[in-house]
């Protein structure tokens, strides 16, 4: 893996085109929480779609790294949380890549003149029925960030090629309504990455690197 080709491999490997799954009930997407949980992907599936998007801000450094956020300890969902800037898809909004560059405005102030979208990584579906289109751009590494500290407590870099390292991508489990889950974990330094965010990090790795 060599990291210094990602812009490139990315360009070729992906494109702004909107998933169909994102609001047809009838299509279930293959990439989500039930990928270590096949057990409650009909259950899952069901529940009534929530359509979202989030950024995958990969920064253009000699090495480089990919720009996470750490979610308000006093949010009333995922609190502290290492996450992707993003959130609900609004009616107002023209496309996912337009919901992923507003939330990314308005969380931690990353103007849209710093971003080089590059395309859509798989739909990824969670337990509570969002349906999220993470929307994979180019930053560039002179950006300049306001954290809005309603939503976010602290922003930072980690480099991709830890990221992509799939000796990294450890599988994890907890007691979740009774029942065991499993889910994707990238311990980094003093920090967890989890749930959704590693798992999307993995998609990204599948989908740049092993295919």
């Amino acid at each position: 893996m060599q990291p210094a080709n990602f812009f490139e491999r990315a360009r070729a490997k992906l494109a702004l085109h909107e998933p169909p799954a994102l609001h047809d009930a009838n299509l279930v997407p293959d990439k989500g929480d039930h990928e270590l949980n096949l057990e409650m992907k009909a259950l899952w599936a069901v529940r009534p779609i929530r359509p979202a998007a989030v950024l995958v801000p990969v920064v253009d450094r000699a090495e480089p790294t990919v720009l996470l956020t750490q979610r308000s300890a006093h949010l009333p969902q995922h609190p502290g949380q290492i996450s992707f800037p993003g959130g609900k898809i609004e009616p107002t909004d023209e496309t996912p890549l337009a919901a992923a560059l507003r939330e990314a405005e308005e969380e931690v102030g990353l103007e849209m003149r710093f971003v080089d979208p590059i395309g859509y990584l798989d739909l990824y579906m969670t337990t509570q029925g969002y349906r999220i289109v993470p929307s994979v751009a180019r930053i560039a590494p002179d950006y300049r960030l306001t954290l809005n500290p309603s939503e976010v407590d602290e922003a930072f870099e980690v480099p991709l090629q830890f990221l992509m390292e799939p000796g990294n991508h450890q599988k994890h489990s907890r007691d979740w309504e009774g029942i065991k889950r499993y889910y994707f974990a990238i311990p980094f330094e003093q920090r967890k990455i989890w749930g959704v965010t590693a798992g999307i990090l993995r998609n990204l790795y599948e989908r740049i690197y092993a295919a």
